[in-house]
């Protein structure tokens, strides 16, 4: 059975970190602008391992890369996984050792904006503007879509089970009329997620979601299935039993990266 821990950091890693990305690129903000001067590398990882992803900047764009850089400027170790994961999930982080680097101003400071710009995703937060409930909802599109890819590839016993039963899928979402959309291809066990409209071959499930009102209600406010269906805010075509299974999926991604309840 595969570790719980590790799993949450893959997705920490793999989904969560990625969307740093998103954040740099939608922010347009006097204070990005100013930022951009500064470039380095700011690498996050598990003291003692190879286990980690280190953020880029340069040319005024931002990049997550897997694995650990050979010399960062900012380096955050963390004690142990755990330690690593209660950063996003909402706990105290453990760090194994002094942070290296804090002089870099700058880099500090964009990293800060970074991890403050993740609290729009937890659940007791919504934004009024509807530029950042847009927001909100792709980046929990993109995240979820990339976590359920990676439960698989983490090797979550049932994850896996679901996945290797099927042949050619696609599990697609979108936002009506020409939101924000994610996929999740299904491959005889193998997953691969992605950003936007899945175009070679149609969707084996496709959950659409009645403008940015609708996809924010189900996604953001936790609006249950069969309410939001006869409510008019979403609407699927293609297998009920196969959504429903992605659905319970994805309420487990939730129950890893809540915080813990004290």
């Amino acid at each position: 059975m595969a570790d719980k821990a590790m799993l949450t950091n893959r997705i920490v890693l793999r989904s969560i970190m990625p969307l740093f990305k998103i954040l740099h690129e939608e922010d347009d903000t006097l204070l990005k602008h100013f930022l951009t001067r500064f470039e380095g590398v700011i690498q996050l990882a598990v003291k003692g391992t190879d286990i980690g992803a280190h953020i880029e900047l340069k040319d005024r764009k931002l990049d997550v890369v897997q694995g650990i850089h050979p010399n960062p400027d900012i380096l955050l170790p963390f004690k142990h996984i755990s330690g690593m994961n209660a950063l996003f999930t909402g706990g105290i982080p453990v760090f194994g050792g002094f942070p290296r680097g804090l002089a870099r101003l700058g880099l500090l400071t964009k990293l800060v904006t970074l991890l403050l710009g993740l609290l729009i995703l937890m659940p007791n937060v919504h934004p009024k503007a509807p530029a950042k409930r847009l927001l909100k909802v792709k980046m929990i599109m993109y995240m979820v879509t990339n976590a359920l890819s990676q439960l698989n590839k983490g090797g979550d016993e049932d994850m896996m089970d679901w996945t290797a039963k099927q042949p050619d899928r696609v599990y697609q979402m979108s936002v009506q009329p020409e939101g924000p959309a994610a996929y999740l291809r299904v491959k005889g066990g193998r997953t691969k997620s992605g950003h936007g409209m899945y175009t070679r071959k149609a969707p084996f499930v496709h959950m659409k979601f009645n403008g940015l009102d609708g996809a924010y209600k189900v996604l953001a406010e936790a609006k249950d299935t069969v309410s939001a269906t006869a409510d008019g805010d979403i609407r699927l075509e293609g297998s009920p039993e196969y959504a429903g299974a992605m659905g319970s999926f994805m309420i487990r991604i939730q129950d890893m990266l809540m915080p813990p309840k004290k």
